[in-house]
């Protein structure tokens, strides 16, 4: 399963993408976070379903000193060719 999300807020210079990263590996997914300019983080999640909801969750939550206004969730039912989880730009 792949979920593709779009977080607002103040989720830009708090540690947010280091934060999804580092949890997103503990829970065992693959695929990529980055910041877009529109001051939104984006990012593309790959393994299970109840890894997927258990990472959405944690996006809804962000870092101690973000605050996470609104999660775009769109599931998408492809493969993506990622080998870890990496922040990109």
């Amino acid at each position: 399963m792949i979920c593709h999300v779009f977080i607002s807020g103040f989720v830009q210079g708090v540690g947010f993408r280091q934060f999804i990263k580092w949890s997103a590996r503990k829970i065992g997914l693959v695929g990529w976070v980055k910041n877009l300019s529109d001051n939104r983080v984006e990012a593309i999640f790959s393994g299970s379903q109840d890894q997927v909801e258990k990472m959405i969750s944690i996006c809804r939550k962000g870092p101690f000193l973000s605050e996470v206004k609104d999660v775009q969730v769109n599931f998408e039912d492809k493969e993506i060719a990622c080998n870890g989880f990496d922040i990109i730009s």
